[in-house]
């Protein structure tokens, strides 16, 4: 099993956990052909795991991530009835976030309740380091299935958590128009910095 590192995540969920850091350092190497600034990255082992299955698509990571995540929620089990990941981002052919969400509900026996839409196209946040504009960004960006979530214990699911403004927006969701009884936040990995 891949080897975790649990630290606390804030935000406006109960209590959150990132299992490890994705990256334990990157330096700048010089630039490519194509002008490309190069970097070598040294990443955890949960962090090389999920950068396989979501830049070289390599689902067989998943099932080292998903055991981790498993094994690391099982003693909280009571705490939670429904898994429900956070919607992704980019088009890619497999979502690492619901495929790692499925994986770990599979495991735990927990539903997965996919209920959370977006009302627009999303704008990936990591560029975005203004506090108020990411706000401003994801201000009613979200909807969620009510008739899922309404009196649930939720464990809200990403697979990388930066600066919790997108977890921090679904948790109030699915509080307030969700009428969910509690979310609690689990993310696979968290980056050195939270910008």
């Amino acid at each position: 099993m891949a080897a975790i590192n649990p630290k606390k995540i804030t935000g406006n969920w109960i209590s959150g956990y990132a299992l490890d850091l994705h990256t334990l350092s990157s330096v700048h190497v010089g630039v490519n052909e194509s002008g490309h600034d190069v970097f070598d990255t040294k990443r955890s082992e949960l962090g090389e795991l999920l950068y396989r299955l979501k830049y070289n698509a390599d689902q067989t990571a998943a099932q080292e991530i998903v055991t981790a995540a498993a094994s690391f929620v099982k003693p909280s089990l009571k705490k939670f009835n429904l898994i429900v990941p956070v919607p992704p981002s980019g088009t890619r052919a497999v979502q690492p976030v619901i495929l790692l969400a499925k994986g770990i509900g599979a495991a735990l026996g927990l539903p997965v309740a996919d209920c959370i839409s977006t009302t627009r196209a999303a704008t990936q946040l990591k560029g975005v380091m203004d506090v108020e504009k990411r706000k401003e960004l994801l201000d009613g960006l979200y909807t969620v299935d009510a008739s899922r979530t309404k009196g649930k214990n939720i464990l809200l699911f990403d697979d990388l958590f930066r600066s919790g403004a997108t977890m921090n927006a679904i948790t109030e969701l699915l509080m307030q128009t969700g009428k969910a009884a509690s979310v609690r936040a689990l993310t696979i990995t968290r980056t050195r910095s939270n910008q």
